[in-house]
């Protein structure tokens, strides 16, 4: 975190000199930047439920879910999370929120209608795991953080494409064409490698859930049939959307493999093979 908040900060003055505004564009742009942050912070479940189409739990209708979920908490020692479901057959989960007192848990109606009881007691401690290790506060903050370099760099190119640069004193002419220079290819380059740390840091958030679900239902095999299950069907997830996806149990863009190392990058899971593999040597 201490690195990408130095990384954001290194941004803005490169793109402030670059621009020829200095250290006022990384103030306005930090201040702007902070301001859409600050509210996505706080309205982060609210946004991820409404562009996945998620509506609440019945408790009558979602039985198994209302139950399984306040049974895991119950065993986290955490308050109940808010139940939601998605209606769409391709069976995933998540959870978001900004702390245990805020939290969702969300599953698709393809999970609650493929997995038995002991494997949906799998995916819920999964999901349990990921409030109770702060995961999800993490991982919006991290998402918010990869937004911000995305927006300093739209930014530092408009002003560039509309010539919004001041004019430069002769003498400096030099340094300000090197800045120019680098700023454009921080530009290019920095969504694409904060997205990399982003993708980076949810996959080892995942293991981490693996490993603190097992250890709240103390049964591995449970949630290891249901990543089978999960990755066996390759129906993709359509209310998923690029900026959501690192929040699923498994990627729910699966049936869309393309089996490249560099597509590998950009996966927002680790292997299931590999979690499963260390699930079943617990």
């Amino acid at each position: 975190m201490a690195f990408f908040t130095i990384f954001i900060a290194m941004l803005a003055f490169v793109f402030g000199r670059a621009s020829g505004y200095g250290i006022s564009y990384a103030g306005i742009a930090l201040i702007f930047s902070g301001l859409i942050s600050l509210g996505s912070y706080y309205w982060s479940d609210k946004i991820v439920l409404g562009l996945s189409g998620a509506h609440e739990a019945n408790r009558t209708r979602d039985f198994d879910l209302y139950t399984v979920t306040e049974n895991i908490a119950m065993a986290a020692g955490l308050p109940k999370p808010k139940v939601y479901v998605i209606e769409d057959t391709a069976p995933n989960a998540f959870a978001t929120g900004r702390d245990p007192r805020h939290a969702v848990v969300c599953a698709t109606r393809g999970l609650l209608e493929k997995l038995d009881r002991s494997e949906l007691e799998g995916v819920i401690a999964h999901e349990m795991s990921h409030i109770q290790n702060f995961d999800i506060r993490l991982m919006a903050i991290v998402t918010i953080l990869v937004g911000m370099v995305a927006f300093l760099s739209d930014w530092f190119m408009r002003m560039l494409w509309w010539g919004g640069g001041r004019r430069r004193n002769n003498d400096r002419g030099s340094l300000d064409a090197i800045f120019v220079v680098i700023g454009i290819v921080f530009a290019i380059l920095s969504p694409l490698i904060a997205t990399l740390i982003q993708l980076a840091v949810s996959r080892k958030r995942e293991f981490l859930a693996d490993a603190s679900g097992v250890l709240l239902t103390r049964n591995p095999e449970g949630l290891a049939s249901a990543l089978e299950k999960i990755s066996r069907d390759h129906e993709v997830l359509e209310a998923a959307t690029n900026a959501t996806a690192h929040l699923y149990i498994i990627n729910p863009f699966k049936g869309k493999n393309f089996g490249a190392w560099f597509a590998g990058l950009f996966d927002t899971h680790p292997p299931i093979a590999e979690r499963i593999k260390i699930l079943r040597a617990m």
